[in-house]
């Protein structure tokens, strides 16, 4: 435990009133501080209930008492819970008091942070709390808290070791030069590289799901104007969320709303038809959707199918050129498109043969029809689709430490294979286990560390 920590407190519970309100405390002041305001220090990690008096003995509250003694306990420092009424003004009093025995007010995280330097926890686990606490699906809860019992280190450590067992290996053939067999040449080394870069990819696929459960995707709707963006907003978020008229133009700015699909977060955006306009406000919505366009994970490119289609004829539905296929044009470079014809209830005929055919998606909005398989064909475009129960919460700053990994791997592997340099093979293995290091935080600058927890909340 380090013991040059001074105490800190906090309400742990939300702003505003409630029929419950907790202040916790820690740090090595925790005895002194319970004895004065509770009369005693309780049993550690039994529940009792205690007024809590002010400096003239008066009761400021009066509630249930936790105690957990050092290193038994979250921070692993002495830390006291004090359970009282959820009232504003009463908890400014208990804080106030708590801070005349000698606590200061803690930072966002602090808590969460001297459980991290105390080595009751490491950085993921620390960050999964957050993220649990975030959480906006019950995919996202379940991820976050595999990621708090271990999942995500688990991984990284065992990585961490056959980087050990070969960095051992390598160094060891490179110490004895003079040997007659050159045991990196004679050796499977290279293989073993190879598997181990190949549990690498694993990992890093593994980390690019956890961060979608714990972010979500940005999904753009554009399209032509009266194309059927909003109704498509309001069939996909089940609720009427976007204002729908004949009109073309009818929508000015980028509606946005959040949904939930197969457990991944979903960020909404309807925009403005993209057209070319004299209306400046009409002008500007469009200059907005063009901006959402730019900041895109999926883009769906909404068509009017029953402007743009001929009557299905021997070889099936047929696309006819149209003004909306030019959108693509505008897409941002590399953005993932699924193109959704709507409107195809009012195609005559049995016009839905296939309602899948490669990245279209055929769609009324109106009616429902298609709208699961959409739902589908979005998680799939995402890498979604295949949700296991083995899945962890990730961050982007996990995933660019597993692509420098992943990287120093690859170029100590091409040094090894085209010029047997072993040397430059043991140094990119350390690069590779430093990047490692700073996911977990046993190698983390303090700058970005501080970074790190300011996110959190205030008492947690």
């Amino acid at each position: 435990m380090a013991d040059n920590f001074d105490t800190i407190c906090a309400v742990a519970t939300p702003p505003g009133t409630g029929g419950l309100g907790i202040v916790r405390i820690s740090g090595p002041r925790v005895p002194y501080i319970s004895k004065t305001l509770l009369g005693s220090v309780p049993e550690p990690r039994r529940a009792v209930l205690a007024n809590f008096t002010d400096a003239g003995g008066a009761v400021i509250d009066s509630g249930i008492v936790l105690y957990f003694a050092a290193p038994h306990s979250f921070t692993g420092e002495h830390v006291l819970e004090l359970q009282g009424h959820g009232g504003l003004f009463i908890l400014q009093q208990v804080m106030k008091r708590v801070m005349e025995l000698g606590a200061r007010a803690a930072r966002p995280g602090e808590f969460s942070e001297r459980a991290f330097l105390n080595d009751k926890l490491d950085l993921v686990q620390a960050e999964a709390i957050a993220d649990l606490i975030d959480s906006g699906s019950d995919a996202a809860a379940r991820a976050a808290q595999r990621s708090l019992q271990g999942v995500f280190s688990d991984r990284i450590h065992q990585l961490q070791e056959e980087l050990t067992s070969l960095r051992v290996f390598v160094e060891a053939a490179i110490d004895f030069p003079d040997e007659e067999i050159d045991f990196l040449a004679e050796s499977d080394i290279l293989a073993r590289v190879q598997k181990t870069g190949q549990h690498l990819s694993d990992l890093l696929a593994g980390a690019r799901q956890g961060r979608l459960l714990r972010d979500g995707i940005v999904l753009a709707i554009v399209g032509r104007p009266n194309a059927g963006k909003s109704s498509l907003l309001n069939a996909l978020s089940g609720q009427e969320s976007a204002i729908v008229t004949d009109i073309p133009g009818t929508t000015r700015d980028v509606l946005r709303e959040q949904i939930d699909i197969e457990g991944i977060p979903v960020h909404l955006a309807d925009t403005a038809g993209i057209r070319e306009t004299t209306d400046m406000i009409e002008a500007e919505g469009v200059r907005r959707a063009r901006q959402t366009l730019a900041s895109a994970d999926l883009v769906l490119l909404v068509n009017d199918s029953s402007a743009g289609l001929s009557r299905p004829g021997a070889g099936g539905v047929q696309v006819n050129k149209t003004p909306e296929a030019d959108l693509k044009t505008e897409l941002p470079e590399g953005v993932t498109c699924i193109v959704v014809e709507n409107k195809a209830d009012l195609l005559p005929g049995d016009n839905l043969k296939k309602e899948v055919e490669g990245d279209v998606v055929w769609i009324s909005a109106k009616t429902g029809q298609g709208i699961d398989l959409l739902r589908q064909k979005i998680c799939a475009a995402v890498g979604a689709s295949d949700q296991s129960e083995g899945s962890f919460s990730a961050r982007q700053r996990h995933i660019d430490a597993l692509k420098r990994a992943k990287k120093h791997l690859s170029a100590g592997y091409l040094a090894m294979e085209v010029s047997e340099a072993g040397e430059l093979l043991a140094e990119e293995l350390r690069l590779a286990q430093q990047s490692l290091g700073e996911i977990t935080g046993e190698l983390l600058p303090d700058d970005l560390l501080g970074e790190i927890f300011s996110s959190f909340c205030i008492g947690k």
